[in-house]
């Protein structure tokens, strides 16, 4: 009799598997970053998010992931609040964005294990904000769950970091279909990037 895998085995072969698919063609750097407006999590609490006032205060890291509690954008989510105060001496912004509706990402943008309330998340749950960035989603999978053993009812986005500029330019375009980037390999780059345009070099 052929067993069935559990959920959480699922749920990573997925997400494997949406890596392993040829490349989306994101937004390449030197193009003019898509505004966009989103419902967002920080701390658990609701809020506006705009790219556009965000860009005001200095660089903006827009960092797409597949679906809050799942092994990798746990690690990535970790890893980002972890850094956080490092982006803060850079001067950059950091928003993660995915296809959870605001009630989970009410939950994970303030659980201490992943966002722990250092960095806002929002929800792009029509995947336009994702399509904007040409970025690819999965449509749901039915009978997925979480690591929490919650169901997922949404898509996952490519996981694809963009480091903007204050003047709306894309300055870099991490992917992790593309360059087999690790979670935590978009942590490590874009803070290198945002702290080499804080010393004034080029990145």
């Amino acid at each position: 009799m052929k067993k069935q895998l559990p959920a959480s085995v699922a749920v990573g072969a997925m997400v494997t598997l949406l890596f392993a698919m040829p490349a989306f063609a994101a937004l390449a750097p030197g193009a003019t970053a898509p505004d966009f407006t989103a419902e967002a999590s920080l701390a658990g609490k609701d809020f506006s998010f705009s790219l556009k006032d965000a860009l005001k205060k200095g660089p903006v890291v827009v960092y797409f992931y597949p679906s809050a509690y799942t092994g990798g954008c746990d690690i990535e989510a970790h890893t980002f609040a972890t850094d956080k105060a490092k982006f803060d001496a850079a001067g950059a912004t950091i928003i993660g964005v995915s296809a959870d509706s605001i009630a989970r990402l009410n939950s994970f943008s303030s659980d201490p294990k992943y966002c722990a309330g250092k960095f806002p998340v929002a929800s792009d749950a029509s995947g336009k904000i994702a399509a904007s960035y040409e970025l690819k989603t999965q449509a749901a999978q039915p009978g997925l769950t979480d690591v929490r053993g919650v169901a997922i009812d949404h898509g996952f986005i490519e996981r694809t970091t963009f480091v903007i500029g204050r003047d709306g330019k894309i300055i870099a375009t991490l992917s992790s279909a593309a360059d087999h980037l690790h979670p935590q390999d978009h942590v490590k780059k874009s803070l290198a990037i945002v702290q080499q345009l804080q010393a004034g070099k080029a990145p």
